[in-house]
């Protein structure tokens, strides 16, 4: 392909440093891609080269850091250029090649060339050869790293003018025999010299973190590590005027590196994204085709003619769609959602998200929350301004999400759909270790260290706790091994997958990002991550699974299958219903979505919900922002009129009740998200631009300490309108907190949803969502064990796990009233298999009447007859445990010959053991042991009589103590089993 003709290069010294590597190199470059940049501008260069090992997964950082540099400081980057490529490293034997792309056209051949290596591999692998390269060197510029004649002539003439050959000076000893050696190759091959360090980091003093990752890389220690390490630490940036004097009998080489730089044409803003078209049926335009679905959904929903404000709304905002762009996105969103719904049985999905809570999304079925009915307006989440993607994250059933995620495959294909990766960063407790280990630390120093709350979590290494660890901070070993866990936190470690979040192309994704192989079979993901992703303004749509959609959707089939209701998550059931608020006001909701936590079941009796807003702050209220910023309590107080509700006021000539939009829902206290993006706005003088990064650094725990960067703008632009600085810090605290977890209106709106249906589930048909629930394991806080002992005490009879009338799965019976009783499925037998429960109930035509019958219909091999037996699931043939583990044990496998005619019964008559009977205590110890739970007795009932006399109160007795009393309890906590034992602690305090 030919090249336009290149642009002039940019004054300036002459010198670009274009070898490269950064720390998303993984373990073999040392800082990060923006201070490989930062540095690059302090020390002069025209510019640099980011070229990483195989990827391109750290060029997008780079590139956005000097972006934001040339916003804040233009004058100090007028003339640094930033180019983008790759070091290629090859399976065959090849010398590595450095590649950059002079085109967009250029940079899909190589995204194409990496995807090609990525994709032939394993996840982290990428097996790359020499003619993998030849087929794809359309518009790339290479550069060789070793003098290989043979190598360099094979790539002049696939690429003419466009090869050079990379020469260093390391200062090893042998500098100038090697470059004279290098001359001569480029002599005979007329491939140009080109000066480099072959950068692994940006300045000398980060030689030794480097020679801490290289141990790690290769498992060994620094005492160890011999020649794997760099003889010296010359392998940093180094200034024009640096290179020039390494490079004096060589000047042409140093120039070089600015002829190259002024070849390319490239910038990662080049990267022009095209939603796919797919969503649109033939005969029909993107636009014409989303208004025409709206519109017939808005008049069957508020019929005709439509109401002046649903009709305003729906103006609105489709002409912002339109006007943004957003069309196809939102189309595809609808098209997953009615992919889902399509399905036999239909799985069970909902929209959240900042424009999920849109009467669009609303009307396309997205969301089940009405906009005209809960106030939610579209304009206060996607502006007119704000250049990216809405946000619409879409919630299916956990159990049937692969369903969706194969559709999406199969509808657009693995070339033009893809997961976004999340970048693995490291944590202190794995650092702790790495470290200590490449420092040749013994394990029971780092174990100490690792075990202590810097361990634990944390984005700091406080030397405080290697005291805490008793370690003396002053000693060498130690003080090295927490100055290299602060250098190595927050540095990448690898890549995985986002949990859900498709990027979906129109054309070709492997050429706008390298894709991967994932660990997951028939899934692929590419290399940049949800910051890259929007930094870009790429489109992902978040394919997200949530265990309670599948509980819910569970509870809705057995409602239907026992005349009690057909129902779906849309609207049909209200969400105004007093006996379900009385429910929740109570603190009853164990198993309740989002308010089934301790600390959300202390809050629900204080915050007495009474309407559905209720719920979006109950949800929203216990999390980090709230109750870091001290908006719990004030909320509380008010809300109960214990508190005058006040709204903070400016001082003259602002406006005195700038805020009672803004806080006037939460009675003057910022609770969501989006308030305190609002309050940045309007109190702290913030502009659009400025909102937006401060919603950003919101956004996601990954930005942990972007927030920071706010503090002064907005602490002082609150002050100097006249605010408290008491109010103004709780508010930057309030921030903080959703720094580590945000929870936007918009997201709360659409789980108090979901709190609401399952809390009317659980209020009119208890039965049925524990079995629900039971069926949809493992999610939520409780085990199956607190799961039954709830619904016993709301009324539901529990049934035990029997062979003669479970299933897999729970299920319910009628009793002889009416009333539905819960029978437990085999899947609550730890360790029994979903095939045999198939295997027992196609079996079942008459009632087993004995463990051998059981054995002979159902073909059931010995540790299926065992866990039975153990389970205590035979007594309806009229054993208990012991007889039916005895006859389980004695139980042969396979037919014998003398009786295959006739099945005669193998076991012939036997003397009675004589086996004492069973415990009870015995009992309910082994029923723990083997399906978690126990409908015979409760652990502490065996020991209440001693704890009795020891003073310790029983639960009654808590429950009716004076408050502010001082008792003793005790309880046990069942652990789910390991290797096919149970374990129950005991308690007390």
């Amino acid at each position: 392909m030919s090249e336009a003709p290149a642009p002039e290069a940019p004054p300036g010294p002459g010198f670009a440093e274009l070898v490269a590597a950064t720390n998303y190199s993984f373990l073999r470059g040392a800082s990060h891609p923006a201070d490989m940049v930062a540095e690059a501008i302090a020390l002069g260069m025209s510019g640099i080269g980011i070229a990483d090992r195989n990827s391109v997964a750290g060029v997008v950082r780079a590139w956005a850091f000097l972006k934001d540099l040339q916003v804040k400081e233009p004058e100090s980057v007028a003339h640094f250029r930033l180019v983008v490529g790759a070091r290629l490293v090859f399976a065959d034997g090849t010398p590595d090649i450095v590649a950059y792309p002079v085109s967009r056209h250029g940079w899909g051949r190589l995204t194409r060339l990496l995807s090609t290596g990525n994709l032939r591999a394993e996840k982290g692998d990428c097996i790359l050869h020499l003619e993998d390269l030849l087929e794809h060197c359309d518009d790339l510029l290479l550069i060789a790293m070793e003098g290989n004649e043979t190598l360099l002539r094979t790539l002049k003439r696939a690429r003419p003018k466009s090869v050079w050959l990379a020469a260093t000076m390391p200062r090893s000893g042998a500098d100038a025999r090697r470059l004279a050696a290098l001359r001569q190759v480029t002599a005979a091959t007329g491939v140009p010299l080109l000066a480099t360090n072959d950068a692994l980091y940006a300045t000398a003093a980060q030689r030794p973190l480097h020679d801490i990752v290289t141990c790690i890389r290769e498992g060994v220690t620094v005492c160890k590590a011999g020649r794997l390490l760099r003889a010296n630490g010359e392998r940093h940036l180094k200034a024009p005027a640096e290179m020039k004097r390494l490079f004096g009998d060589y000047p042409k080489a140093v120039g070089e590196s600015a002829k190259l730089l002024a070849r390319i044409r490239f910038d990662l803003a080049d990267l022009r994204y095209e939603y796919p078209h797919e969503p649109v049926p033939p005969g029909w335009k993107p636009f014409p085709y989303l208004h025409h679905l709206v519109k017939t959904a808005a008049e069957a929903r508020y019929r005709t003619p439509l109401p002046p404000r649903v009709r305003k709304l729906l103006a609105d905002e489709l002409r912002l769609i339109k006007k943004r762009r957003y069309v196809y996105y939102f189309l595809t969103v609808y098209d997953l959602v009615r992919y889902a719904r399509a399905q036999e049985p239909p799985i069970l999905c909902q929209g959240r998200g900042s424009a999920a809570n849109s009467i669009v999304c609303f009307l396309l079925g997205v969301t089940s929350v009405d906009p005209m009915k809960h106030d939610l307006l579209f304009s206060r989440f996607v502006s007119a301004e704000r250049d990216e993607p809405p946000d619409i994250d879409v919630d299916f059933e956990h159990e049937r999400r692969e369903e969706v995620i194969q559709h999406i495959y199969q509808r657009y294909g693995q070339d033009r759909a893809a997961i976004a990766a999340t970048v693995i960063h490291y944590r202190p407790r794995s650092t702790i270790r790495e470290v200590g280990k490449a420092l040749g630390l013994s394990e029971d120093v780092t174990a100490r260290l690792a075990d202590t709350s810097w361990g634990s979590w944390g984005d700091e290494v406080p030397v405080e706790r290697l005291a805490e660890a008793g370690l003396n901070p002053h000693n060498g070993e130690i003080g090295r091994l927490h100055r290299f866990v602060g250098e190595l936190l927050k540095a990448p470690r690898h890549l995985s997958q986002h949990v859900g979040g498709f990027v979906l192309t129109e054309g070709r994704l492997d050429e706008l990002v390298p894709i991967h192989n994932a660990a997951m079979e028939d899934r692929t993901f590419i290399e940049w991550d949800k910051d890259d992703i929007d930094a870009l303004g790429l489109m992902k749509v978040d394919v997200l699974a949530l265990g309670m959609l599948t509980c819910i959707r569970k509870c809705f089939d057995l409602m239907r299958a026992h005349g009690l209701g057909d129902h779906t998550l849309e609207v049909d059931i209200d969400c105004d219903d007093p006996e379900v608020y009385a429910m929740l006001q109570k603190g009853d909701s164990i198993g309740v979505f989002q308010v089934e936590s301790r600390a959300q079941i202390n809050m629900l009796p204080r915050l007495k919900p009474e309407i559905f807003y209720d719920l979006v702050v109950q949800v929203a209220i216990v999390r980090p922002g709230p109750i870091e910023g001290d908006m719990v309590h004030p909320y509380l107080r008010r809300r109960c009129g214990e508190e005058a509700v006040e709204f903070p006021k400016p001082a003259a000539p602002h406006p005195p009740d700038e805020l009672h939009d803004v806080l006037g829902k939460t009675y003057g206290v910022p609770l969501f998200q989006e308030q305190a993006m609002k309050l940045a706005m309007v109190a702290a003088d913030f502009s659009p631009e400025e909102a937006n990064g401060l919603r950003r650094a919101m956004a996601t725990f990954r930005n942990v300490g972007t927030i920071e960067n706010f503090r002064e703008k907005m602490i002082g632009g609150m002050v100097a309108r006249g605010y408290e600085q008491d109010f103004a810090e709780r508010c930057f605290k309030q921030i903080e907190g959703f720094g580590s977890y945000g929870f936007p209106e918009s997201h709360a709106q659409s789980f108090a949803r979901l709190v609401y249906v399952s809390s009317w589930i659980k209020h009119y048909h208890p039965a049925v969502f524990a079995c629900g629930i039971l069926n949809s394991q493992p999610m939520g806080f409780y085990a199956p064990a607190q799961l039954v002992r709830d619904a016993r005490e709301h009324g539901v009879e529990v049934r035990e796990v029997d062979v003669n009338f479970s299933t897999w799965d729970n299920s319910l019976e009628r009793r002889d009233d009416g009333a539905l009783a819960l029978r437990l499925g085999f899947r609550q037998v730890d360790g029994f298999r979903e095939d045999w429960a198939e295997q027992i109930a196609d079996a079942r035509t008459a009632p087993f009447a004995s463990v051998e019958e059981l054995a002979r219909r159902a073909k059931l091999p010995s540790r299926a007859l065992r866990l039975l037996a153990e389970a205590d699931a035979c007594r309806s043939m009229g054993l208990e445990r012991r007889p039916a583990l005895w006859d389980a044990r004695r139980v042969r496998q396979g037919v014998l010959p003398l009786f295959g005619a006739a099945e005669a019964d193998e076991l012939g008559a036997e003397a009675d053991a004589q086996l004492p009977p069973t415990p009870l205590v015995e009992h309910v110890v082994t029923d723990y042991q083997t399906t978690r739970l126990s409908l015979k007795g409760h652990p502490m009932a065996f020991l209440r009589r001693r704890l009795a006399g020891e003073g310790i109160a029983s639960c009654l007795q808590v429950g009716a103590a004076k408050n502010g009393a001082l008792v003793r309890a005790a309880g046990c906590r069942p652990h789910p089993p390991a290797a096919g034992q149970g374990q129950c602690d005991l308690h007390h305090a």
